[in-house]
């Protein structure tokens, strides 16, 4: 299984970024899928996931503010990323989950998003 990550950057508190993450050896669709991130210093932690029936959860901090969606033809999924706030500021990774325990079984590369003030 391979998860190639892209679309961070770098973005003006208050912007807009979307991530995408395509999947190789697997398929999304069948799979929780998740994002996660790590900031500096920090532990990652768990921001989005989706559901194979499509259901959607997120951490509180980006509740409201991001969304996760995927596309199964595109065998991609994808984090919409709005009101950005410093604090946002992670590499961002791209995660396929263990069915029966959520847990991380497969990591993407990662991508860097940078918000500045």
């Amino acid at each position: 299984v391979q998860l190639q990550a892209s679309g961070g950057g770098s973005v003006q508190a208050g912007g807009s970024l979307r991530l995408s993450c395509t999947a190789s050896g697997t398929r999304v669709s069948v799979n929780h899928m998740a994002w996660y991130r790590q900031a500096p210093g920090n532990q990652r932690e768990w921001v989005a996931r989706i559901a194979p029936g499509g259901s959607t959860d997120y951490a509180d901090s980006v509740k409201g503010r991001f969304t996760i969606s995927r596309d199964n033809a595109k065998n991609t999924v994808y984090l919409q990323m709005n009101s950005l706030k410093l604090e946002d500021t992670a590499v961002y990774y791209c995660v396929v989950m263990k069915s029966s325990t959520l847990l991380p079984s497969y990591w993407g590369q990662g991508t860097l998003v940078t918000v500045s003030s």
